[in-house]
């Protein structure tokens, strides 16, 4: 308990919820005489200091945070109603329910996604975990319900996942759900007690922020990539789309976390839902203005590209008989006036390119349709630095066979084809689906320019979830790439949320480049994507088994985000400088306490 004027109080330090006007990852006052707590909070009976965040202690003089509070003393900040935000009351008592709920909140943005594809929930998604840490008593539980929040979006996320990865999937969440716990901290210390006007103008720029930081650690291939990137749900949505031609898939993340972020200070206290209304309406405004003004590409024609999905074909020999379904599907694209034929990932295996009468059936095919074909190579090759082992590589094959034209992908899906620090790892093989040998990565981008009659198309390959990473679509359209072709292949996740997931990013990255993209796999789903990422044609479903030709329109002209690149990280991380200094300069200035 607190001793407060001689009297004793309740041993929460105060009645009810918070303290008056306190911040609830301030801290709270320990038990006995007056000193600081874990969080460097000085007791009420002590002499009046502040806290960290700069708030006073409530027994001393008014003072700001840097957000532009006032603290209990003076006249910004009320009290609490008893028992709100409290975690010794009501349903969240236990540390474990609230744990649960913690976990719970964290899982929900991923109905958002494919295949559930609620893309209007995103936008509300984070607001019940938001809620929860804003009502959290210190620092540590802010932390730890950043942190389990995190668990729970990763494995909902990544739930496909679990066939593969086994208990993996647990011990990658809990990794990577550390990435949430210092977000727990900023959206306690932004969104609790009771914000002014200020602190929710900050809170609806900083909270983003933060995000968008976890976002791009995540995105580093050796974390498993740009997977479930909040503005990856807005796939299909007009207006997020022209904002990702300004931004990227980043800005439409920091959209969506920011209407989440105001529409929390709307139900979390009435003082802050005028600035929260008015920040929601800019917010509003600022889509509107983009996609009116906005650059948008310039037609430049059109080209006509097949894409051969054989379906599923499993059991002994399928890797034979799914090249025969390959070949057969592709004769019956001749006559159709096509200008690439495009293969899933994988397509061919490696003792079939080994063959030279695949090469020679390769061609005839193309001499057949009149298009070149790019195929898809699992096999072990020796690349042009002369490297010997296995490489993924898209290959153009050509009347006379492979043009020379190759890419070899670079960024490897980890465990899948590579197993990170093998010799500490490697028994990884023995429990789940882990590659037995590592592939071999590619060391550059490659555009491949088709023959004349093909108009001179120049087209930028990407294998696998290389269509997650923005950067890379950007590179091969800065190189001069008129369409993006994606090789896939996802039958190992055929009946989950997966394919769905991995098609839509063709929106994306189609949008953002201002270039028509095409998403070839061997079991679905296929689909093509024009200049400003719509839908092109019909897509091929997951239990489809057929040749579909896409008519895609061409465009020139450049995109901002084409131009600029990923800005809106460097302004996220401004952002989050600019908070970081004024918390600093703050606790600087703080006079140090006197003797009592």
């Amino acid at each position: 308990m607190r001793i407060r004027g001689g009297r004793d109080t309740p041993d929460d330090g105060h009645p009810g919820g918070t303290a008056p006007g306190g911040d609830p990852a301030g801290g709270h006052a320990s038990e006995g005489a007056p000193g600081e707590d874990a969080a460097g909070d000085r007791a009420s009976g002590g002499a009046p200091g502040k806290d960290p965040a700069g708030d006073r202690a409530s027994g001393g003089a008014p003072g700001k945070d840097p957000a532009g509070d006032r603290a209990s003393g003076g006249a910004g900040d009320e009290a609490s109603p008893p028992g709100r935000g409290s975690p010794r009351s009501g349903p969240l008592a236990s540390a474990w329910t609230r744990g649960a709920a913690a976990l719970l909140a964290g899982a929900l943005p991923a109905l958002a996604f494919p295949a559930p594809g609620l893309w209007w929930f995103a936008y509300l998604a984070l607001v019940p975990w938001l809620l929860l840490i804003r009502t959290a008593r210190s620092p540590r539980r802010a932390a730890l319900d950043g942190w389990l929040g995190g668990i729970g979006f990763v494995v909902a996320v990544h739930h496909w996942l679990m066939p593969s990865l086994h208990v993996f999937i647990v011990l990658l969440a809990a990794l990577l759900g550390l990435l949430w716990a210092p977000w727990g901290l900023l959206v306690a210390r932004l969104l609790g007690g009771t914000p002014s006007a200020a602190r929710a103008v900050t809170a609806v720029l900083v909270v983003p922020s933060g995000w968008l930081m976890i976002e791009l650690v995540r995105s580093w291939e050796g974390l498993g990539g740009p997977w479930g990137l909040l503005g990856a749900s807005q796939w299909e949505v007009g207006p997020a789309l022209r904002l990702a031609s300004v931004g990227g898939v980043w800005l439409v993340s920091l959209l969506v976390v920011a209407v989440n972020t105001g529409a929390a200070l709307l139900i979390a206290d009435r003082a802050a839902r005028t600035a929260a209304g008015a920040l929601l309406v800019v917010c509003g405004l600022c889509v509107a203005a983009v996609a009116a003004w906005a650059p948008r590409p310039q037609s430049a024609g059109a080209v006509r590209i097949a894409v051969v999905q054989p379906g599923v074909v499993e059991g002994p020999g399928s890797v034979a008989r799914r090249l025969d379904r390959g070949e057969e599907l592709t004769r019956t694209l001749a006559g159709r006036d096509v200008d690439l034929v495009v293969w899933g990932e994988s397509s061919i295996g490696a003792g079939a390119w080994q063959d030279p009468r695949t090469v020679r059936r390769l061609a005839e095919l193309s001499r057949r349709v009149g298009a070149d074909l790019l195929v898809n190579v699992d096999a072990r090759q020796t690349d042009g630095s002369g490297r010997a082992g296995i490489f993924k590589s898209a290959v153009l094959v050509g009347p006379g066979g492979p043009t020379g034209d190759r890419y070899d992908k670079m960024r490897l899906v980890p465990f899948g084809e590579y197993v990170p620090a093998r010799s500490l790892l490697g028994w990884a093989t023995s429990v789940g689906k882990a590659a037995g040998e590592d592939r071999l990565r590619g060391d550059r981008q490659v555009v491949m320019a088709l023959p004349g009659g093909a108009r001179g198309l120049r087209i930028g390959p990407l294998v696998c979830f290389e269509t997650a990473f923005p950067d890379m679509s950007r590179r091969l359209v800065r190189d001069g790439a008129q369409v993006i072709v994606a090789q896939s292949a996802t039958s190992t996740f055929q009946h989950s949320w997966a394919p769905a997931q991995h098609a839509s990013l063709g929106a994306l990255r189609a949008a953002e480049n201002g270039r028509p993209t095409v998403h070839a796999t061997l079991t679905g789903i296929s689909a093509a994507y024009g200049p400003r990422g719509e839908r092109v044609g019909r897509p091929l479903s997951t239990d489809a088994s057929a040749a579909e030709v896409f008519e895609l329109p061409l465009a020139r002209g450049e995109t901002l985000y084409g131009r600029f690149g990923d800005w809106p990280v460097y302004g996220a991380l401004a952002a989050l400088a600019v908070l970081c200094a004024v918390e600093g300069a703050r606790a600087f200035r703080r006079p140090v306490p006197g003797p009592r």
